[in-house]
C-alpha cells in the first residue's frame, strides 16, 4: 500500500524531527531529573500514546480543522502551556520531598505519569503540526486507503518517538543517579527540572501562529 521509498523518506523526516528537542524532549528529560528512571519512562509512554491520538485525529480529518483554525490551535496550546507550568511548579514546591520519594513505591505515581505524559503529548504544538502538515505530503492518494496510510505513517511516528524519547530519558535519569548523593543536591536537580517545565510551557505559549 505504501511504497518502501515513501517510508524510508517519511522515517528519515520523522527521526530529523523527533531528535530535535522539543516540548516531549523537554518533558521527558524534566521528569527524569525531577523523579528518575520509572516517570520518564512512564512519561514517555504516556507521551507517545497522546502522540498516536494525535496521528489517528489526522488520519480522520481533525487534524485539518486544526490546522485551518487559529482558535482552535491556540486553545489546544495554551492548554499545554499552562499544564507543563502546572507540573513545573508542582515540582518545585515537591523537589524537597525527592528522597523520600526515592525509597517509597506508589504504584499510583506511574499511573499519574502516564496521564500527565498523555496531555503533554496530545497538546504538544511541534507534534500536531507536523500530523497536520507534513505527514499528509508522504501519502499517495492514488493508492488509495488514505485514512490508513497516515495511521500507519503516525504509528511509525510514535514508535520511532518512543524509541528516542526513552533514550533521553534513560540518559537524563543516569545523570540524575549520579548527581543525587545528598538531599540538597537531589533538591536543585528537581528544582531544575521545575524550572525546565515552566520554561517550556512559556515559550510554548510565546510562539506559533498568530493569525
Amino acid at each position: 500500500m505504501v511504497s518502501p521509498e515513501r517510508l524510508l523518506a517519511f522515517c528519515a523526516m520523522a527521526t530529523v524531527i523527533i531528535l530535535v528537542p522539543g516540548p516531549s524532549v523537554l518533558f521527558v528529560v524534566g521528569r527524569a531529573l525531577a523523579h528518575g528512571r520509572r516517570t520518564a519512562l512512564t512519561s514517555v509512554i504516556g507521551n507517545e500514546a497522546g502522540a498516536l491520538l494525535l496521528s489517528v485525529a489526522v488520519a480522520f480529518g481533525v487534524g485539518s480543522l486544526v490546522a485551518e483554525s487559529a482558535l482552535l490551535f491556540t486553545t489546544i496550546k495554551l492548554v499545554g502551556a499552562a499544564y507543563l507550568v502546572y507540573l513545573g511548579v508542582q515540582a518545585l514546591r515537591q523537589r524537597r520531598k525527592l528522597s523520600e520519594a526515592l525509597a517509597t513505591t506508589d504504584g499510583s505515581a506511574g499511573r499519574r505519569a502516564f496521564w500527565q505524559g498523555l496531555v503533554v503529548g496530545v497538546t504538544n504544538p511541534k507534534t500536531s503540526v507536523f500530523f497536520a502538515a507534513v505527514l499528509p505530503q508522504f501519502v499517495d492518494r492514488g493508492a488509495g486507503h488514505v485514512p490508513l496510510q497516515m495511521a500507519l505513517f503516525g504509528l511509525i511516528f510514535c514508535a520511532i518517538a518512543l524509541v528516542l524519547d526513552s533514550a533521553w530519558g534513560l540518559a537524563a535519569a543516569s545523570a540524575r543517579t549520579w548527581l543525587a548523593r545528598s538531599p540538597r543536591r537531589l533538591a536543585a536537580i528537581g528544582g531544575t527540572g521545575g524550572l525546565m517545565m515552566i520554561g517550556l510551557g512559556v515559550a510554548i505559549a510565546g510562539t506559533g501562529r498568530k493569525d
